[in-house]
Formats: structure tokens, sequence, C-alpha cells
């Protein structure tokens, strides 16, 4: 020990000790941590969960997994019936702000803020806790106890002022002790609108109004709505959502947060003419990430790479031969409100409509035990194993990818260069990203690191992603031969990039496969065997800054489904 420095007293520990247990209980654990920790806020999907809202008419979730891996299909495929009133939810002012046009006395342009319209930076910001759990289960049966702007001001005085840039978020822990499988889960809304137990706390149209004029326009709750019942739910959705606010509904795991100094993020499906829309809540704590993201969105440095999810787009694969398409996106209508001149929606749609997730067990079956392939596959699965090692076998659906693997530095290969260099005789054919392609880049630039999600760019999407008639170059003529196949990496380049301690490859073209069935399996097979996932059919790659970009993608969370269709974004 050093003598020169002086003994410290009993006292002097004992208070810092308290100052520490303080700290943490304020600022939670990883305040002081240097690496960031993903936190899911998400309820898991499933149909036999409370997930959607039970009240006639509103459909309830189902799922179906079209195809598994065996003689029909190389690949599991899924498709699902959702609507966007379903697990973690979003609502955006259209929910409650009539269209202009219609002239009435909450008509206004934020009417026509659908959730293809909002700008990425309105969904993240700082996480500002507001805890309310001292409202839990403190009401009459049916009736929701009801957060009030002493609640904010509350929290004004123990931390700050909330302001523009902020997601206050109400934590009661009401979805983590109540969304359990049914029947148990009826605990979740169906009691409370059957009048059998309390209601779930929420904002009174007073909290709105404060946090209004406060200008924060994003918002949370980890209750079932943000609309307090019997009677307060259109006047406090209204009386947020005409300042152009956003929110979460459904979220949980509050809890894990600090009160302040957390970054959040909700990102969902870009449904067209969306009021609502399901999605994947998730938050960054601990380190310096949370601050710059959080920097990033309130100085709305932000770009949206998923397109727009419309019937009217090219979507999905329609295959190649008959009977080997992909379930094409489709919008229904099920409930009409007259005052909004609009009609409540749902979807049936692939697994892998839009910008979606492919994860390892996609391409893997779940058991080491052997499949039975058809003969070319199992031909193509001896070439792949002699080369490449074990196929192997997987059970990480979407819903176990962790959160960080689709998230981190961008990294955007341009590989447009490729585009023209195959041989129209050998179509139907895919110019291959090699690894000589990869080792390009980097010699151009900084080495390739640990965690980076990399991007190949093709300009694929972004040129043919086009309704009908012009929308056969999307998929259709590549897959028939008649137009060259976008660029796609090959089994050597995943190889290469799992090595450099890559997790995710992205890229803005249709698939990661190509149009070469052969290659595509290979190169869904070295994906996931080494635990890779990929995120496919992006647009605006070009529009990514070459330093400092920071790539977000969030599927929603759907058990045991092996695609995943969500929305990916870039702060810088």
């Amino acid at each position: 020990m050093n003598s020169t420095l002086p003994l410290l007293s009993a006292s002097y520990w004992n208070w810092s000790l308290l100052f520490t247990v303080i700290f943490v209980l304020t600022h939670g654990v990883n305040a002081w941590s240097e690496e960031p920790r993903f936190i899911d806020h998400s309820l898991l999907i499933a149909p036999e969960y409370p997930c959607t809202w039970p009240s006639h008419p509103f459909p309830r979730f189902a799922i179906v997994h079209q195809r598994k891996i065996g003689p029909e299909s190389a690949y599991n495929i899924d498709s699902f019936l959702i609507d966007g009133n379903t697990g973690t939810q979003l609502d955006v002012p259209p929910h409650s702000v009539a269209r202009p046009e219609l002239k009435r006395e909450k008509s206004g342009l934020l009417g026509l803020a659908y959730t293809d319209k909002i700008e990425p930076w309105q969904f993240g910001g700082e996480a500002c806790v507001i805890d309310v759990r001292d409202l839990l289960d403190k009401a009459p049966k049916g009736i929701s106890p009801l957060v009030t702007p002493a609640h904010i001001e509350r929290f004004e005085k123990q931390q700050r002022k909330v302001r523009f840039g902020d997601v206050v978020l109400f934590r009661s822990d009401y979805s983590d002790k109540y969304y359990r499988p049914l029947p148990e889960g009826r605990r979740f809304i169906a009691d409370i609108l059957d009048r059998k137990a309390p209601g779930y706390p929420d904002p009174n149209p007073d909290c709105m109004e404060l946090l209004g004029k406060r200008g924060v326009l994003a918002l949370g709750t980890d209750s079932a709505s943000m609309g307090p019942l019997p009677d307060l739910a259109e006047p406090t959705h209204y009386a947020g959502l005409k300042y152009g606010m956003i929110w979460t509904e459904g979220a949980t795991n509050l809890g894990e947060l600090p009160l302040t100094g957390s970054f959040y993020c909700f990102l969902g499906p870009k449904h067209e003419g969306g009021p609502y829309s399901e999605g994947r809540a998730f938050s960054i704590s601990g380190g310096d990430l949370p601050k710059r993201l959080i920097e990033s969105c309130k100085n709305k440095r932000a770009i949206d790479l998923s397109p727009t999810l419309s019937p009217k787009l090219p979507l999905t694969s329609p295959g190649i031969g008959t009977g080997n398409h992909r379930q094409v996106y489709l919008k229904f209508d099920f409930l009409y409100a007259k005052y909004l001149d609009m009609w409540h929606h749902g979807h049936y749609m692939d697994a892998m409509a839009g910008t979606h997730l492919v994860p390892p067990a996609y391409s893997l079956p779940d058991t080491d035990e052997p499949v039975g392939y058809e003969p070319e596959v199992r031909g193509w699965l001896e070439q792949y194993e002699k080369k490449y090692g074990k196929r192997g076998s997987s059970k990480i659906t979407t819903e176990k990818v962790p959160l960080d693997w689709t998230s981190g530095e961008a990294r955007v290969i341009d590989i447009r260069t490729l585009v023209g260099k195959t041989k129209q005789q050998d179509w139907p054919a895919s110019p291959e990203i090699t690894v000589e392609h990869i080792q390009n880049y980097e010699r151009g630039t900084n080495k390739l690191q640990v965690g980076d999600v990399v991007i190949f760019q093709t300009g694929h999407n972004d040129k043919h992603l086009k309704p009908e008639p012009a929308d056969s170059g999307m998929w259709l003529d590549p897959l028939s031969g008649k137009a060259e196949g976008w660029p796609a990496p090959g089994p050597d380049a995943i190889v290469y990039l799992k090595e450099k301690g890559i997790r995710c490859i992205a890229s803005d073209a249709p698939d990661l496969g190509g149009v070469d069935p052969r290659r595509a399996q290979m190169t869904y097979w070295a994906l996931g065997s080494r635990e890779m996932v990929g995120v496919e059919m992006l647009v605006n790659v070009d529009k990514i800054p070459s330093k400092g970009a920071y790539f977000l993608f969030a599927a929603v969370k759907v058990r045991n489904c092996h695609g995943g269709p969500g929305r990916a974004i870039v702060l810088h």
C-alpha cells in the first residue's frame, strides 16, 4: 500500500457503497458498462397468446408453415395472417386524425401520416421511463387507472424535463405480469372488456397535452393499448396524435432500462396506408452507442432502407416452375371507421415479404436426422459438404435471433460493376460476389470489423421494384432467363465473412441467393450452418454515408417463424 495515501474511514466506504447502490438503482447496471446491451421490449406473437385485440371482428393471428424441408422443399417457408393490432405495435396519427379532404373537426395533414410515411428518425430517441407501477390494478373492474401530468412532473423533478428527441415510456409492468398463454392470458385484455378485472394504466388526455407541448413525438406503454378504458381511449389517442406523435403499445421488459440515457427504437413493416402496425421494440443501453444514436435521431439523420409493402408491388418470389411461388402480399378490410372514412385492415403475407430476416432455420432442418431431399438437392448437399463441411441443423427461428445480430456499423460494398457481366446464353444466371470483391473493398477502406453489417449494393431493387405492368424486371425476367439475375454472394464469400467476424449480411437485391438454385442453396446452407443471418430486399442503399452509419433492423417477433418482415434504417 502507498503510505502517502491517506487511510479512508469506514464511513467513507459506507457512503461510497450507498452511492453505488443508488446509481445502479436509478441508472441500471449497464450505465457503467463499456459494451452496449440490446434489450428486447416485444411480446411474443403466437396463436395461444392474447396477441390480438379480442373483440369482434378483429382477426386472430395465424401462422401457416406452408412448406417444410423435405422432398417438396429445400427451405422452411411460412406465411401468416396478421393485423396491425398484434403483439407489440405502433400507432400513428391516422389512427385518430381524419384526412384533410374530409374537412371534419379532427381533420388535418397528419391524417395522411401513415406507417409508410413516418420519417425514420421519429422511430428512435432517448428512453425516459416514467414509473407508474403504483397504479397497477388500482382501479375498479373494467376501468383504467390514469397517468396524469403529475406523474410526468414527478419524473421531471427527479430527472429532467422531457423534450423533443425523447421517447417517453410508461412503465407499470402490466404486460410483464399479465401477458400469458391462454386461457390465463384473458387477463391481458378480454377480462377488462368483460369487466372482470381492473384496466391497464394509461395516460389521460391532459397528460398527452403536456407531452405534446413539451415537443415529445414518441411514446410507449407496457399496457395493451395507449387508450384508457372504458371511455378515454379515443380522447387520449387524439390528444397525442394531433401533435404528430407515434407510440408503442404492448411494450414489455421496461424494468431493464435506466430512467434516462438508453436509446429506444420501434421498427415495423412499412405497410402502405397503415394507421398502425405490428413491429419490434428494443433498446440499447450502456457504452457510447446510445448517445450517438440518440443524437442522430434528434438531428433527423436517418435513412429508411425498406420498400413500402403494397399489393401493387412484386414483393415476393414467383418461384421457378408452376406452383413454386411464395404467398403474395394481400391486404384485407374488416372494420369500417365512419368518422375517419377508413377501413381497419390486416394482411395475409409471406414471412419474407419486403425487407425481411433470413434466420438459420430457414435453410437448415431442426435436427441432424437425414432429410429426404429430392435427388437433385441431395447431390448439391454432397458437393457442399465435401467442400464446406457438414450442413448441420438449427432451431434458430426468427424470435430466437438476438437483436444485436442484425445491427452494427454499416459497410456498403458496391458491386454494381458486376451488373452485365454474365453471358446471355448462360441465363438464368446471377453474377457471383466473390471473396476477391470483398477484399478489394477492404483494400480501399478500413478492414471489416467484428460485428459490422455488410451490405451488398446491387441497385437492383431501386431499379426494378415497380408495379404492374413494369414489374417483370424484379423477379420474373431474371428467374425465367429473359434478363440477367441480380448479383449475389456465393458460399465462399459467406465463409470468408464469417472468418472476419461478420454475423449479418444484407443486400438491396430480392434475395441473397440469386437465380441459380444450386448456388443459392449452398449460399443459404453456408449462412445457416455458420449461425449467420441475412437481411434481404433493401432500397436506398446508395444514400448510406461511407462513414459513421449504423444499421438497425428488427423483425416482427413471431414464434417458430422461418422468415420475418421488418424495417431497416440507418442512423448517421
